[in-house]
């Protein structure tokens, strides 16, 4: 698995992007509609679930999929399906959408980490997505007739902090994946 992780650290690097680029559009148009909001969300989950399959489908040193990403890869594609099938439905379906999204996102994140405890370093960055996604999902639930400007800030916080944890466990992986000697490939002659 820390094989996996290492060698595909770019499919987590764009998934990390992607969550970025969307909160960065949320929070940039903040009267946003809600058939904008739908697409916009639609299209990340979309994108959020191919790279996830993708990262989950690549074979690593023991040849198994991960199958907790492709699972998260699963949920990430069909709200995103449900959401470009359904552009009309109300902001409190849209809202329960993306909690239930957020939070079975963080249920799978947690057990990968409790999975990876003993395999990779800092495996607390992938509890505290985990952990976010969930937070950020129950509060979705508890209040749902918030004002649609914070929540599409919420979302947008959200994302961006995800993506950003996302990068960070990227770079972390490639780090891992680079030979004790290739530092000096990037080296200028002298």
């Amino acid at each position: 698995m820390l094989d996996r992780m290492s060698q595909g650290w770019w499919i987590v690097a764009l998934q990390g992007a992607a969550a970025i680029v969307f909160g960065v559009l949320a929070l940039v148009w903040p009267g946003i509609t809600l058939l904008s909001l739908v697409i916009l969300f639609a299209a990340y989950a979309l994108v959020d679930g191919v790279l996830a399959l993708m990262s989950g489908f690549r074979r690593g040193a023991g040849g198994k999929p991960d199958w907790w990403r492709i699972a998260r890869g699963v949920v990430g594609i069909a709200a995103g399906v449900v959401a470009f099938a359904m552009p009309g439905i109300t902001a409190y379906v849209l809202l329960l959408l993306i909690a239930a999204w957020a939070i079975v996102s963080g249920a799978i994140e947690l057990v990968a980490a409790y999975q990876l405890r003993d395999v990779i370093q800092r495996e607390w960055l992938l509890a505290l997505d985990g952990v976010l996604a969930i937070i950020f999902g129950i509060v979705l639930v508890v209040f749902p007739s918030a004002g649609a400007l914070a929540v599409v800030w919420l979302i947008g916080a959200f994302a961006i902090a995800s993506g950003a944890i996302f990068l960070t466990v990227a770079f972390r992986s490639r780090q891992r994946a680079r030979p004790a000697g290739s530092s000096a490939a990037w080296q200028s002659p002298r």
